[in-house]
């Protein structure tokens, strides 16, 4: 009977360690510290939302689209209720590959202001740096979550802009959709903390 004990016993423990082992894999350890990381997403993201916001101002901004010229950017949620079902890992992986497209549409249009010496070329190369940034900073939280990385397919971009509207206008359509997704990432790296173990 006591032999049966032990063996109960240790099948008990071995079980509640497989338990904590899960849990460690899925929530890092350190949780203050992941919400503080948490913090800095968010902050960057904001900053990010403001530099876009301020880039807008411009008054040559100031007119409507006439057209969509970008067939890859990101399709972006505005919906409350959507960001009660979102999932850790899946979510991480998916602004991960969504900031990584807009990068490349960025540094693409970046190379096309300044070939038509564009004024928001300062602004713009500042943008990148900081979008730069704040995907370093995921790419921390994607390791310690265990998060897989989504391929990032090559962007779809306009031909070759031969005039300065056109660079006006594919300016304006990118800086739209990525004030759009700045509000809404901002947004979910806070639901996504509200997630993690106290």
């Amino acid at each position: 009977m006591k032999l049966l004990g032990d063996s109960s016993s240790s099948l008990l423990l071995s079980l509640l360690l497989a338990q904590l082992h899960l849990l460690a894999s899925a929530f890092p350890s350190h949780p203050r510290r992941i919400q503080t990381d948490f913090d800095k997403l968010t902050n960057q993201t904001r900053h990010l939302l403001k530099l876009t916001q301020d880039l807008l101002k411009d008054p040559v901004f100031g007119t409507e689209i006439d057209h969509h010229r970008f067939k890859s950017l990101p399709a972006i949620s505005s919906r409350v209720s959507d960001l009660s079902s979102l999932e850790f890992k899946p979510t991480l992986s998916q602004l991960y590959a969504d900031l990584k497209s807009f990068e490349h549409h960025f540094e693409w249009l970046n190379r096309i202001t300044r070939k038509h010496q564009h004024s928001s070329v300062p602004k713009l190369t500042d943008m990148i740096s900081h979008i730069k940034s704040l995907i370093h900073s995921l790419q921390r939280q994607m390791t310690r979550a265990e998060a897989p990385r989504i391929p990032v397919p090559s962007p779809s971009l306009p031909p070759n802009l031969a005039f300065h509207w056109e660079v006006v206008q594919s300016s304006q359509e990118l800086l739209q959709q990525f004030r759009l997704f700045c509000d809404w990432a901002s947004r979910v790296f806070l639901t996504l903390k509200s997630k993690l173990p106290a």
